[in-house]
């Protein structure tokens, strides 16, 4: 029961760890897209 217990939170913690880096992922390729946007105009 223990094990199951550290594997459901490793793998909670391997989830938060992803969705972080892939919230900085957007978040660069969206300022990125917003200057070029604004450097169309």
């Amino acid at each position: 029961m223990n094990q199951l217990q550290d594997g459901a939170n490793s793998l909670s913690l391997l989830f938060d760890l992803n969705w972080d880096r892939l919230l900085y992922v957007a978040t660069i390729i969206g300022a990125l897209g917003l200057g070029a946007f604004v450097g169309s105009l």
